[in-house]
């Protein structure tokens, strides 16, 4: 199998992965969507619920989801979620990780590295913050790109 680097569009709002096949970039689909809410939960029971189920947890149980992590990468500072609290770089990670398991899932094989799109205006502290969320993602982050 030949090895894929993926592109991953971590969002504000949505995130996707994609990769190139034959030459042609194709998204992989979360949920049958091209795009996942950016969005982390934590159900009753404490799982870790990411994109659309936690997104539809948002009404009912705004304490336990967080929306729009992206804003607060780079930050020396824990989000709380339910009764725990994680930093920027974990929820992220959170993201990063199910975006990992459906592109393996996709592909029937190991996705192990990624190129991960930050904003032009992410200072330093915010791209090594992003990097540092792939790493706990279990991804090399090949190149942190605008």
């Amino acid at each position: 199998m030949k090895e894929v680097i993926a592109g991953i569009d971590l969002g504000t709002t949505n995130s996707a992965i994609a990769f190139l096949k034959d030459g042609v970039p194709e998204v992989v689909p979360i949920d049958g969507q091209p795009t996942m809410p950016s969005c982390v939960g934590i159900g009753p029971n404490g799982k870790l619920i990411v994109g659309q189920p936690a997104r539809n947890m948002l009404i009912a149980s705004p304490e336990s989801t967080v929306l729009s992590i992206k804003r607060k990468m780079g930050q020396d500072r824990r989000v709380g979620l339910g009764e725990r609290s994680f930093s920027p770089e974990e929820i992220s990670s959170f993201i990063l990780r199910r975006l990992k398991d459906e592109a393996e899932r996709y592909l029937s094989q190991p996705v192990q590295k990624a190129v991960i799109t930050v904003p032009a205006f992410f200072d330093e502290n915010q791209r090594k913050a992003t990097q540092n969320a792939g790493a706990l993602a279990d991804l090399e982050v090949v190149r942190i790109i605008n």
